[in-house]
This record gives structure tokens, sequence and C-alpha cells, in this order.
């Protein structure tokens, strides 16, 4: 399973993100969340509130880790377990593939 909370790692420069189905990679700097970091890239992620309570952004983490910008995003526990992150709130702190989901 995928680590979600994960410590900062040090590492100065940038992590790879691929979003699945399609493959499409993007730069993913520590300091960015991963939707500010696609978006920076043109490319295209789910998106409404960007804080963390709309859930618009949900995907799944199939690889890496992340860590959240905020305390407690608007995902259960089972949800994290599951490997749901909320890219507008989550950091990579390694390289990561990640996949949008509905939870509508």
């Amino acid at each position: 399973m995928a680590e979600h909370d994960a410590p900062v790692a040090d590492n100065d420069g940038e992590f790879t993100a691929q979003v699945l189905p399609g493959g499409q990679t993007f730069a993913a700097s520590p300091e960015l969340s991963l939707l500010e970091a696609a978006l920076l890239d043109g490319v295209p992620l789910p998106n409404s509130c960007r804080n963390g309570t709309c859930r618009a952004c949900a995907s799944r983490l199939h690889a890496g880790s992340v860590r959240y910008r905020i305390e407690w995003p608007g995902l259960s526990l089972d949800e994290k377990e599951e490997g749901l992150i909320l890219p507008c709130v989550a950091c990579a702190v390694s390289d990561v593939v990640i996949e949008p989901v509905s939870l509508g």
C-alpha cells in the first residue's frame, strides 16, 4: 500500500507525477500541491475548492508517498487506508502515480 502523511524528503529537486489512465506526467515540486503542480504543467485534474473539503479532486495513489498541507483532509480514515488522496492539499515526497476517481 502507498504511504500517506510521510515526512518531507530531503530533496531540493522535483519528483515526477504520472496521471492514469492516460499516463500524462508532470513535475511535482515538494513545495506545491499535486494539483498546483499539475495545472502549472498544463495537466488538467478535477478540482473545485482547492482546500481539501469538496473532494472533487479525489484520486487513488497507486505508487509513491505524499504529505498533507492540512492536518486532516476531507477523507475518512477508511478512504485514506484505501489509498485515496486529495491532490489539492497533498504534496509529493517521492515520485507518484495517481488516478482521479469520482466519490459522488
